[in-house]
């Protein structure tokens, strides 16, 4: 047995147990809540194509098969027909940056917590769930299979991860799910976008063309918040720099506030020029609080956007 299997084995005992504290933490949220905030934003969303008919008077005009009307001389209509089953795929960040944590959970283990809120859902319609990986290049991918093994092994995958040195590479692997993705998918891309540019999100824009693309960034409570805990020394994950910081200061926890929100700002404006809606989450904690509400205030509010209730 290799040695990475090996490590999954042992792994999985204590993951499944924190998937299971997950489910009893949130069990209302996910069977109550949450299950009917997916249901009535996503199903029956998609459509598919079905088959070329005659023009019937009634029919939408956008429908007109203009290739086959030429041929023919006589007019024709695509028809189309909702899709049974959606298809839920999860970018997960693997980059060292998202093992932080100054709480209980890391940005990783928030990330396996909020696939694993979606993929019991998913499971319970009898969606599809899928994942692929990705720290500096694209890693591990599973195609989106049905079934609670496909859901178990999505959350223990996100953890068993091991950490990528260097930055996240979002324009990789954007483009590669762009040429591979092929059925229309709901995709979700966890990360805490530290370094998000601008060629990442023009390859977004593409994805999102084709796919309902979600941008959720997980965040931790000291990156908004510095306390005021005396002089402190922080290591960059991703670099391995050491920073002295003196945290009694009010000016530098202010200007420690004041770059969390400048970034959140051109993050935000890089999505919005994506077309790609931000969902924001949390590492705390309570669970319900950083994760599974700010996801059913997210369903609500593109109801609301799409003119449902």
């Amino acid at each position: 047995m290799a040695a990475e299997d090996r490590n999954l084995e042992l792994l999985a005992p204590a993951l499944m147990a924190r998937v299971s504290q997950i489910q009893l933490r949130t069990h209302r949220l996910v069977n109550d809540v949450l299950a009917g905030a997916y249901r009535s934003t996503f199903r029956g969303s998609g459509v598919e194509f079905e088959e070329v008919r005659m023009y019937q008077p009634g029919d939408d005009v956008r429908t007109i098969d203009w290739n086959r009307t030429a041929k023919s001389g006589e007019p024709f209509v695509k028809t189309y027909v909702e899709e049974r089953e959606l298809s839920i795929v999860f970018l997960v960040d693997t980059s060292r940056s998202m093992d932080f944590g100054s709480r209980q959970w890391t940005k990783r283990e928030a990330a396996a917590a909020f696939c694993a809120l979606l993929a019991f859902v998913a499971q319970r319609n009898q969606d599809r769930v899928g994942l692929s990986l990705f720290g500096a290049s694209p890693g591990l991918h599973l195609p989106a299979r049905k079934g609670a093994g496909a859901v178990a092994r999505v959350v223990r995958e996100v953890i068993a991860a091991r950490p990528t040195a260097g930055p996240a590479g979002f324009h990789e692997l954007l483009e590669l799910q762009e040429r591979t993705l092929r059925r229309r998918s709901l995709v979700f891309l966890l990360s805490d976008f530290d370094c998000f540019d601008e060629a990442a999100s023009q390859a977004l824009a593409r994805l999102a063309r084709r796919h309902d693309v979600i941008a959720a960034r997980i965040s931790d409570p000291l990156e908004r918040d510095l306390p005021s805990a005396g002089r402190i020394w922080l290591r960059e994950l991703e670099s391995e720099r050491l920073v002295e910081l003196d945290s009694r200061s009010s000016a530098v926890r202010q200007a420690w506030r004041e770059d969390f929100e400048r970034r959140s700002a051109q993050l935000a404006d890089l999505l919005a020029r994506a077309g790609v809606d931000l969902l924001e989450l949390g590492s705390g904690e309570n669970l319900s609080k950083s994760l599974a509400e700010p996801l059913v205030r997210f369903f609500a509010a593109r109801r609301r956007r799409r003119g449902g209730r």
